[in-house]
């Protein structure tokens, strides 16, 4: 797949982590969920930068839910895939899908 989508896997992979949590996208737990689905630790630095670059693109925005006792009085950003992210990742799907096929057909005839 080339760069047409203009995703990259963690951005693919943070759009779909925030359709599956659904009311629960916020950042730790889309860290544990990336963690969790890749086996690989996930920054806050990482996550940041990259849902930063995604509302820049259109793709999520994020509301800010009140503060809990357990956070000391810091309130928490609860995300949201856009319709154009959505699109974005139909897209992408469908591009994955075009790349699996080809490869698909090539090592069919080997």
């Amino acid at each position: 797949m080339g760069r047409n989508a203009q995703l990259g896997d963690l951005e693919r992979r943070l759009l779909t982590a925030i359709l599956e949590l659904d009311n629960d996208a916020f950042a730790n737990a889309l860290t544990g969920h990336l963690t969790n689905a890749t086996g690989k630790p996930l920054s806050r630095g990482a996550l940041y930068t990259t849902l930063d670059r995604l509302e820049s693109k259109g793709y999520l925005t994020w509301r800010t839910e009140a503060t809990t006792p357990a956070r000391g009085g810091l309130p928490r950003r609860a995300f949201t895939v856009t319709k154009k992210g959505l699109a974005m990742l139909r897209q992408v799907q469908q591009e994955l899908n075009d790349a699996l096929q080809e490869l698909d057909a090539v090592l069919d005839r080997r």
